[in-house]
């Protein structure tokens, strides 16, 4: 009796496994965790770390097969960095952000002491902090932070995806309910993102 193996291949709208099968095209087409893909990255023995989009990146340089950019060797030798000062103990309105500040628990305890609970650390005060050169002062992240909230939908970086859909949800269906918005989400990261 002869057996026929029939290769087995899911159709283009269902999301497939992660694995090392998968092209760098196919692995964009698909909403990912990043959980999921520091999970992935290990199986392939590549670092998990920083951002959604590097990680992403990096996914997809060694499922095509292709090097990683070697930074270093664009930049020349590592320099030593310099441990940076950041921020602890009380803060003043005219307490100078060090160069490298994080967005730490001691400046968002500060923040929230200023304007209340409603203070969270947007893409536009992690934008200012990211920035910082160590002249600036609490009062002028204050400032900023002021200034911001007069603009209407801060940007969302493109790695909170969810945030960006939920935005988007409730602006299409203002009266909606949270059960339909978290539905309405399934199904969409469920979907490849070219449906």
């Amino acid at each position: 009796m002869t057996q026929h193996v029939v290769e087995f291949r899911a159709p283009d709208d269902m999301r497939p496994v992660l694995s090392s099968a998968l092209t760098g095209a196919e692995l964009r087409r698909w909403y990912w965790l990043r959980v999921e893909l520091v999970e992935f990255a290990r199986t392939l023995k590549i670092s998990g770390g920083g951002d959604k989009r590097a990680l992403t990146e990096r996914i997809v340089l060694r499922l095509d097969g292709t090097p990683p950019v070697d930074h270093a060797a664009e930049t020349g030798p590592a320099r030593p960095h310099a441990p940076s000062t950041q921020l602890a103990g009380a803060l003043f309105p005219s307490t100078v952000i060090p160069r490298g500040q994080r967005c730490s628990q001691v400046v968002r305890a500060w923040f929230r002491d200023q304007v209340g609970t409603k203070f969270r650390f947007d893409a536009c005060m992690r934008d200012f902090f990211a920035h910082t050169d160590g002249t600036q002062t609490m009062q002028e992240a204050l400032d900023h932070w002021k200034a911001t909230r007069a603009q209407r939908d801060n940007p969302i970086d493109v790695q909170f995806e969810y945030n960006q859909f939920t935005r988007d949800w409730y602006a299409s269906h203002p009266d909606g309910a949270r059960e339909a918005c978290l539905a309405a989400w399934w199904r969409y990261r469920s979907r490849p993102t070219s449906a």
